[in-house]
């Protein structure tokens, strides 16, 4: 499975993160403090979480030339709640610099979107001024998602705990995950399906602020999301390749 491939890169990154954790942490608490995603999805209507991203192993090469910066002024000035940067640089040609760069030049929150096995990356991410991170439940057993939810919580920055079937929506309501979100896109096959975030739906407590990842390209893509009870949407290809990201930031908002 490309997710295999993926998290044995992630855990020599892992293993990094873990010799200069103390450098982070140090590094942590002299960073802007964090901007709340929660508060900011809690907004009516369907917010947007719009992402940064180069190239992925289901699409390839979006766009190689992409200015991180520009893309990231033209999402907020459409409306979004918070901006997702792509920092693994293996299979997604991201970097943390492209985090520090976009967190820089933008007032909405920012999201660490990587494939975090260990909770120094936690502290790694909040160093480098992220808000949010994200924790995949695939990706974790359920010691190493209760540690990295520990850290989150010690560094300040919110965390999105990932799921794509009903077992791992099991385990994130078990841990207490307070956003939930629900990934369309199967991270053993990436293919999408909008059915996967509309079945897990009802599983997820009122009480979680709930998020469906990948797969919306379109307006009717998102009002599937927010009919179904969706707080907001997270997007990536479809606004990367869009040629006025801030119009169609703005047409998803506007999904009900």
């Amino acid at each position: 499975m490309i997710l295999d491939d993926i998290l044995v890169v992630a855990a020599d990154r892992a293993a990094h993160a873990r010799r200069h954790v103390d450098r982070y942490r140090s590094e942590a608490a002299s960073a802007p403090p964090p901007r709340g995603l929660a508060e900011t999805l809690m907004a009516p209507g369907l917010s947007v979480i719009a992402e940064i991203k180069r190239r992925s192993p289901s699409a390839g090469v979006i766009a190689s030339d992409l200015d991180p910066v520009a893309r990231a002024i033209a999402y907020e000035s459409g409306g979004c709640a918070a901006i997702s940067v792509l920092t693994e640089p293996e299979f997604f040609d991201g970097s943390m610099g492209d985090l520090e760069a976009v967190r820089s030049q933008v007032s909405v929150p920012v999201l660490r979107k990587d494939f975090t096995v260990d909770p120094a990356q936690v502290w790694e991410a909040r160093a480098a001024g992220a808000d949010v991170v994200l924790l995949i439940v695939a990706a974790l057993d359920d010691e190493a998602l209760r540690r990295c939810l520990d850290a989150a919580e010690e560094s300040g920055v919110d965390a999105i705990v990932e799921v794509h079937t009903a077992d791992e929506a099991k385990r994130a309501v078990a841990v207490g995950a307070g956003i939930v979100g629900v990934n369309n896109r199967d991270l053993g096959t990436f293919v999408t399906d909008l059915r996967v975030a509309e079945a897990i739906a009802p599983m997820l407590p009122d009480t979680a602020i709930t998020i469906a990842e990948s797969g919306v390209s379109s307006v009717e893509g998102a009002r599937r999301m927010a009919s179904a009870g969706y707080d907001a949407v997270l997007v990536g290809e479809a606004l990367v390749r869009s040629t006025d990201p801030a119009s169609f930031v703005s047409s998803l908002r506007s999904a009900h």
